[in-house]
């Protein structure tokens, strides 16, 4: 009886490959995998766990989960790190370890928080042909101050506006589910930049909708570990505002001007948001190293060039 339901199991379509890309994620990356494998769906799904070269105990703890959950985690261990590259290696990697429908994310430091998240999300896009992506609401979870807030304070279920999806940042990483086509491709206009969420929901776009599920599924961690977004710092510094505005002209050039008005839009608001960056770091030199006197005379210069 045991082995007719292991091999009915294993019949199930495989329809989902996790994506999870983890470095000196040790303190967190028990409770990422956890999440995948209380998961209760009724396909088959499975976890590429990539380790980047990690200095800490990450892989150890990895492997253990290999060795317990063999049908679930599938390792990749890397002697190099690859991140450090900027040449794309990651994308390329996780590609070629694909293998389902759908591609669900998530880092390393970030965790899911609902054994039905997969099903939901799968159920959906297999009734709704028309959109490409789903993602969720989450929380927002601030590691060294232990706060917590909504990732998305309105919350409602409905189709992502391409307008908010080009302006706004809606989409926790750990929230998505998308069709493996659109995550495996890697055009060629498309900028080697330092976050590919942005990236992906561009790409997915141009296949097809995104639909928001207003249920909290997961939860972003902002820790400062590793090098996920929250560890390489942030915020609206100058080098992420650079790296958007490369892919967005990137992505204008490369399809021929699709959503040409919002796109142009978002370059026009990154270009002025660089612009006060700069302003505001140059406010903080010239406080160290001018008298109060001079200092206001050169802010004021500065506050007519912004």
């Amino acid at each position: 009886m045991d082995e007719k339901v292991e091999i009915n199991k294993e019949e199930r379509p495989l329809m989902v490959t996790i994506r999870c890309i983890t470095y000196n994620h040790e303190p967190y990356i028990r409770q990422c995998l956890e999440g995948f494998i209380m998961q209760k769906t009724n396909f088959r799904f499975e976890a590429i766990v990539h380790d980047d070269a990690s200095t800490d105990e990450t892989a150890k703890i990895i492997r253990e989960y290999a060795e317990k959950y063999p049908d679930i985690i599938k390792p990749i261990f890397e002697t190099e790190n690859q991140y450090s590259k900027l040449d794309g290696s990651i994308q390329r990697i996780m590609s070629e370890h694909i293998h389902g429908k759908y591609v669900a994310m998530c880092e390393g430091d970030d965790y899911w928080i609902d054994p039905l998240k997969l099903q939901k999300q799968v159920d959906f896009l297999e009734s709704n042909p028309e959109y490409s992506m789903c993602a969720h609401n989450a929380f927002v979870f601030y590691q060294q101050k232990n706060d917590v807030c909504l990732f998305n304070k309105t919350s409602y279920s409905g189709e992502l506006p391409v307008h908010d999806a080009i302006h706004a940042w809606k989409i926790p990483t750990a929230s998505i589910l998308v069709l493996s086509e659109v995550a495996k491709e890697y055009p060629s206009w498309l900028a080697v930049i330092y976050s590919g969420d942005y990236s992906l929901i561009l790409r997915t776009l141009l296949k097809g909708k995104i639909y928001l599920i207003s249920d909290i599924m997961s939860v972003y961690r902002i820790s400062y570990v590793g090098y996920s977004a929250s560890a390489l710092y942030k915020g609206k510094n100058i080098f992420m505002l650079e790296q958007r505005l490369i892919l967005l002209e990137s992505f204008l050039r490369g399809t021929g001007g699709m959503f040409a008005m919002e796109i142009e839009s978002k370059i026009s608001s990154l270009k002025e948001e660089i612009v006060f960056q700069e302003c505001k770091d140059n406010r903080k030199i010239l406080r160290l190293l001018f008298t109060p006197i001079f200092y206001k005379k050169l802010l004021n210069k500065i506050r007519r060039k912004c």
